[in-house]
């Protein structure tokens, strides 16, 4: 029997329905624009709480008579957490709803603020920061989740590119922001700074967000070996990362012993996710090309971009002397553009003419420039010399993070938001452990080899250079009747200007090393993954191909 079509039927587009959206997430509007604009200021918060206190870390340690060791378990304590919160935050939001999630531990990580100051020791201290980077670390996968999930497709890369401010304008703000706190209000609010915003970011978000329903039927499925495995994995491998070149590595019998168990315990943990019904990201994801790239990616270039910053912020602060407040507008140059670059960076990608690829490596031949820029650094530079390195990490930052992310999100469909935003965060902060590891070894190492060998160049070409005189000790003689003193004087300076070279000679070396990471990453992008396309809301003109 044959079927007779209408001619009106015959010559219409066939379209394909697309799945109906789920009833709670309502129409695009100035509300939701606030909402997700709160949920960024929330992500930036937990930022500058990460961040400010870091950088602010000598002026709180005296304050609150701080040792040096102690001190730096404040920091790794904070990112283990911080860092183990986001690779299970989206299974959390999921059940009990983004709304109530995002307010409930924004609030949380604002109060604990409040009695930071006044811990009193540092035990209770870095229990107090444990919870307040669990609570931290929550934030930034839900605003990636939330900028794809509420944002129309045509707007989804400038969300893209509101996340990416958490990479490039926050922590090039910690530095600023930590100088005006201390300088202008005191040490106590290197705490306090974030309650203000925080409240803020909770009225936007109460009055934005919209308020999905609660699941708590997934925790019939809900993954306890994945929990009691994964977080104690990843805590221990952070803390390795950030205890590791203070404890001089293997030698030490913590480092070893977390090295060993934090690795076995994360390769359960990985089986685990790989098999589990309900897992909390899927490894599978690691199959496509794209995602291995993105990801690679993201660690690396996130790791550059901090090694860069710290960077000036030790040199400025060895050698020149520089306190917060006058190092501050090197970060500021990198900073406040973001703000512009962002936008029209995400514009740019958002094109389909452009390949986000291409983008991405030219971003990574800017950082190179900038990096070989560096390798001229002399104990002559001041402030002002960075700035042309700095002003190419303005093009640079937001030209490679804004791809790599796409190129991580825009191959994935709606249902794999939650388990894709939990691995790129989790590397995300990962990146900064691995950054902050290569920096202290990187840096100590090299500085102790140019140390060595310049006290043996010295002392080969002493006897060479004696009839030259000491022209230190001339200068002194005229300070003390004393030859000894005068002598231990001149030793003390000459020792001075030797840890001087050897610590510029060893930021020379990283560097070195930067611009080499900066152009492999940039060939491996061109050649590793598929070309990506900026999404496109359906239309019922165009017929489905």
């Amino acid at each position: 029997m044959k079927t007779i079509i209408p001619p009106h039927a015959a010559s219409a587009p066939v379209i394909h329905a697309s799945p109906p959206l789920p009833s709670y997430i309502p129409p695009f509007g100035l509300r939701t624009v606030i909402g997700c604009l709160g949920m960024l200021l929330a992500v930036h918060v937990a930022g500058f709480n990460e961040h400010v206190t870091e950088i602010g870390l000598s002026d709180i340690r005296g304050a609150m008579h701080i040792g040096h060791d102690e001190g730096s378990w404040l920091i790794s304590i904070y990112e283990a957490f911080n860092i183990a919160a986001m690779a299970f935050t989206p299974w959390f939001y999921m059940t009990f709803s983004i709304y109530r999630f995002s307010i409930f531990m924004t609030a949380v990580m604002a109060l604990l603020s409040i009695p930071a100051p006044f811990m009193a020791d540092v035990t209770s201290l870095c229990i107090l920061r444990a919870f307040q980077g669990l609570a931290g670390g929550c934030l930034p996968p839900v605003l990636m989740t939330v900028m794809l999930k509420y944002l129309p497709p045509q707007l989804r890369v400038f969300g893209i590119g509101g996340y990416a401010m958490s990479a490039t304008f926050g922590p090039n703000l910690g530095l600023p922001l930590e100088a005006f706190w201390f300088e202008t209000m005191g040490w106590h609010w290197l705490y306090w700074e974030i309650i203000p915003l925080a409240a803020i970011a909770v009225g936007m978000m109460a009055y934005g967000l919209p308020r999905d329903p609660m699941h708590f039927e997934r925790f019939e499925k809900f993954n306890w070996l994945g929990l009691v495995v994964g977080l104690p994995a990843i805590c221990s491998l952070v803390t390795v990362l950030y205890q590791g070149d203070r404890l001089d590595w293997f030698r030490s019998p913590l480092i070893t012993s977390l090295t060993f168990w934090g690795t076995a315990a994360f390769i359960v943990f990985v089986i685990n996710e790989a098999f589990h019904p309900s897992p909390y990201f899927r490894i599978q994801y690691w199959r496509s090309r794209n995602i291995q790239a993105a990801l690679l990616s993201l660690v690396g270039i996130l790791a550059v971009c901090s090694m860069m910053a710290e960077i000036p912020a030790t040199y400025l602060e060895a050698v020149r002397g520089y306190r917060p407040l006058q190092a501050a507008p090197v970060s500021l140059v990198v900073a406040l553009p973001q703000l512009i670059m962002l936008p029209l960076i995400a514009a740019l990608c958002n094109s389909r003419k452009v390949d986000c690829r291409f983008v991405l490596a030219g971003g990574m031949l800017c950082l190179a420039a900038s990096a070989w820029l560096g390798t001229w650094l002399t104990v002559d530079w001041v402030r002002d010399n960075f700035y042309p390195l700095q002003i190419l990490q303005v093009f640079g930052q937001p030209m490679t993070v804004i791809p790599t992310l796409m190129l991580a999100t825009m191959a994935m469909g709606p249902a794999d938001g939650p388990f894709i935003s939990g691995m790129v965060n989790m590397l995300k902060g990962l990146a900064n452990a691995v950054a902050y590891a290569l920096f202290a070894a990187l840096s100590r190492r090299r500085e102790q080899y140019h140390s060595t060998m310049l006290l043996d160049h010295h002392g080969t070409q002493a006897l060479a250079l004696q009839g030259m005189g000491n022209p230190i000790a001339h200068q002194l003689s005229g300070t003390s009747p004393d030859a000894g003193h005068v002598a231990r004087n001149s030793l003390q300076i000459f020792h001075t200007y030797v840890r001087e070279q050897s610590l510029v000679l060893a930021l020379n070396d990283i560097y070195a090393v930067l611009v080499c990471v900066c152009l492999g990453y940039a060939v491996m992008n061109l050649l590793l993954p598929h070309r990506v396309y900026p999404p496109r809301a359906p239309s019922p003109n165009t017929p489905a191909r």
